[in-house]
């Protein structure tokens, strides 16, 4: 008995993987900048709010939505495409 052949590779559902790997990593990222900007928020008022404070809160809230927005849309987008490709059979 031979093993059954492999599945050919569709190209769109490999490219929708890489994506969706990516976009997990943006999400993660960007989450972790807010997380750093209320951490830092919290230090600054505790111990004295300071410039320095200040912009390390701002940029981490920048970064963070700068990752985060369009990650949240391509997530969707990829759950949506997989949901899709389940109800149509492929």
């Amino acid at each position: 008995m031979s093993a059954p052949a492999p599945e050919p590779i569709d190209p769109v559902r490999a490219r929708r993987a890489r994506v969706a790997r990516w976009n997990a990593l943006a999400t993660r990222l960007g989450y972790l900048c807010f997380g750093v900007a209320m951490v830092v928020f919290v230090v600054g008022v505790v111990v004295g709010f300071s410039d320095a404070y200040a912009t390390v809160v701002i940029a981490a809230m920048v970064i963070g939505s700068v990752l985060l927005a369009p990650a949240l849309v391509i997530g969707y987008a990829v759950k949506a495409a997989e949901r899709e490709d389940r109800e149509r059979g492929l």
